[in-house]
């Protein structure tokens, strides 16, 4: 089932939209409760650390007659990280990285998405951190939709992104005596997503 299809110009004929597809054209609200975005990060260059963030908000709208201009958007509390490890913990919200009190938000807004192939997908946007902007591809994969038992309309996806943390201002870093860094500059992100539809 396609969620998002490549634009077409004017002269393209439109395919037809999958009767499920309507089905779940509406705004749709991420559960946080049954959803993570995660990062993992290279730590002395030997070994991987993995952390999420616990508060955050966002909203899907599907469009199933224009899958291409479905959006979603993201705001996320990064005081609310946690690696498991209060002293590091404290170290991210510091202004050696995220800068908590001065800037409570990471948001993320989409501006294009695509069907790769399959339930594959690709959603461009941008994503704030900081006082910095850039756009970012976040690569999905949808799981589908079903009705809870409470009656809730769910859809779900799950993928993620690499981004180098030094491209939004987040340069901290210490030498090792053996050579290399202490904190890689790749950042991967994982994203699992259960969001219900609005009434």
């Amino acid at each position: 089932m396609g969620l998002f299809n490549r634009s077409k110009s004017a002269t393209t004929t439109a395919a037809p939209v999958d009767p499920a597809l309507t089905a779940l054209t509406g705004e749709y609200t991420i559960d946080s409760a049954h959803s993570s975005i995660g990062f993992t990060v290279r730590h002395a260059m030997v070994t991987n650390v993995r952390g999420s963030f616990h508060e955050y908000e966002g909203k899907l709208v599907l469009n199933g007659s224009d899958p291409a201009t479905s959006q979603a958007s993201l705001d996320i509390k990064v005081a609310s990280v946690d690696t498991g490890i209060a002293d590091r913990d404290n170290h991210l919200r510091s202004a050696d990285f995220f800068d908590a009190e001065q800037y409570p938000l990471m948001t993320f807004r989409s501006t294009h998405a695509e069907q790769l192939g399959g339930d594959k997908y690709r959603v461009t946007g941008d994503l704030t951190i900081k006082d910095v902007t850039r756009p970012i591809a976040i690569d999905l994969e949808f799981n589908g939709s079903a009705t809870d038992p409470y009656g809730n309309e769910r859809v779900g996806f799950e993928g993620g992104a690499e981004l180098l943390r030094s491209e939004w201002g987040l340069t901290w870093n210490a030498a090792l005596e053996t050579g290399g860094v202490m904190v890689s500059d790749k950042v991967k992100l994982n994203l699992d997503i259960s969001a219900i539809k609005s009434a």
